[in-house]
């Protein structure tokens, strides 16, 4: 998968998440590197657990990566809490 189809996977994935956790996007830039990031840790989760991982740009990849992606923001969430402005 190309640089720009991880990129769009990680925006909408991470998107996604954001909202399943917390409600609220955490920002274009942080939403697109979290589910990048989630992408990778579902697809590395799943692969730990006999299940193929991000294969492509399809709706079983998503579901992976968001996923991954909420795993991801449950930590960033414990160990850096939520920022007031």
């Amino acid at each position: 998968m190309s640089i720009i189809g991880w990129i769009v996977l990680g925006l909408i994935s991470g998107f996604i998440a954001s909202k399943i956790v917390n409600k609220s996007g955490e920002g274009a830039v942080l939403d697109i590197i979290l589910g990048i990031v989630g992408a990778i840790v579902g697809g590395v989760l799943f692969n730990q657990f006999g299940a193929a991982g991000v294969t492509g740009f399809n709706l079983y990849s998503m579901v992976v990566a968001v996923i991954g992606a909420i795993v991801v923001l449950i930590i960033y969430h414990a160990l850096f809490g939520r920022r007031t402005i």
